[in-house]
């Protein structure tokens, strides 16, 4: 994995990571904040027909510009609105989790204090401790084992308190009847006309935009066919390509997968190349396709070498830019954003979610 790769590994897998900072440097590092308290103004650039320069009398208005950046404000614009939705979010789970204490609160005749106070986590063991050290090693500062431990145990009781806290708050959501009905973040990315696996008519889609070089993507790939084969009809997976700049054979490897889907052999020769992400230069590509049963070698060297899919591969980019896609692998369940390598339950849940709000469960 070279230094790009492991960068990118370490803002995908936030546990090790959060975990690695706090181990290296003992503490939280304020930041230093001056907040105008101004609420800031429309400016004239809002206005698409303000003159903002001219040249040679000739002028260029905001429209103008705004048309040149369309692709820069559009970004603006979703991580705004994903950033007002997550401080919605967290602060209608707040009200609500105030209104449960105030209820199981007068239920029992007891203070909200004396409630949280009854929520305890299990224990931390060195054996634990010690299954985590294993787990993470590779994300770990450059310390003795030894000398970790109590950071770590204490990391584990702090991750375990807020677990127990999530649970009982469960528990009350349950007893009083909370429905919460504020919708996902959704973004809103096309799944038609790419290669897919499952029902068009199914009720959760998942796009995913990926890299046959980068060493997540192969990762997430068994997490992913194990949600397919869970799930059956009620999940179709939609490939679309990203290939990253940092990965040399990427963009040929994409167009590969998109000569071989011309002959309707995508997911093989996608599987073909997953297993075997050292050897996708473009003699290894031609190899691996005249290796799968019923495919037209000759077909498919020529649409290899020839390029034409190039402008599919870019296409698939930049609608995956605009989604707001920086790295891989990156999914959308039905339009719900999820970056980098997660679980088969983590991504469980977030199907579980969908297919209960699609009345599918």
């Amino acid at each position: 994995m070279d230094a790009s790769d492991r960068k990118r590994a370490a803002s995908r897998h936030l546990v090790p990571s959060l975990l690695v900072l706090v181990l290296a440097l003992g503490v939280w590092l304020p930041a230093c904040s001056a907040q105008d308290k101004n609420v800031a103004k429309a400016g004239p650039q809002d206005d698409p027909g303000q003159v903002l320069a001219r040249v040679n009398g000739k002028a260029i208005t905001a429209g103008e510009v705004h048309a040149e950046a369309s692709d820069q404000f559009d970004l603006l614009e979703r991580e705004y609105l994903q950033r007002k939705h997550e401080i919605a979010e967290a602060q209608l789970k707040k009200i609500v989790q105030d209104r449960l204490l105030d209820a199981e609160a007068a239920a029992r005749g007891a203070s909200k204090d004396k409630l949280l106070g009854e929520i305890k986590p299990a224990e931390v063991t060195d054996a634990d401790a010690d299954a985590f050290y294993e787990k993470n090693k590779a994300q770990m500062p450059p310390r003795s084992k030894d000398s970790l431990m109590p950071q770590i145990k204490a990391y584990l009781q702090q991750n375990g308190q807020q677990e127990a806290r999530d649970k009982y708050f469960k528990t009350l959501e349950a007893k009083y009847k909370v429905d919460y009905l504020l919708e996902p973040m959704r973004v809103e990315v096309a799944a038609n006309g790419f290669p897919a696996r499952g029902p068009a008519a199914a009720p959760v889609t998942i796009v995913e935009f990926s890299d046959f070089q980068c060493p997540f993507c192969s990762r997430i790939t068994p997490t992913l066919e194990q949600v397919v084969s869970k799930y059956g009809n009620k999940v179709r997976l939609v490939f679309r390509q990203f290939p990253l700049p940092m990965h040399p054979n990427a963009a040929k490897a994409a167009e590969a997968s998109l000569c071989a889907n011309e002959q309707g052999k995508f997911w093989e020769m996608h599987d073909a190349m997953f297993k075997d992400q050292g050897g996708l230069a473009v003699d290894g590509l031609k190899t691996k396709a005249a290796g799968i049963a019923g495919i037209n070698a000759a077909s498919f060297n020529s649409c290899l070498d020839s390029g034409k899919e190039t402008p599919a591969v870019q296409s698939d980019m930049k609608a995956g830019t605009k989604a707001g896609v920086n790295g891989t692998p990156a999914m959308f369940v039905n339009g719900r954003f999820i970056s980098g390598v997660v679980s088969a339950d983590d991504l469980s849940k977030v199907i579980d979610e969908e297919l209960k709000r699609k009345g599918a469960s």
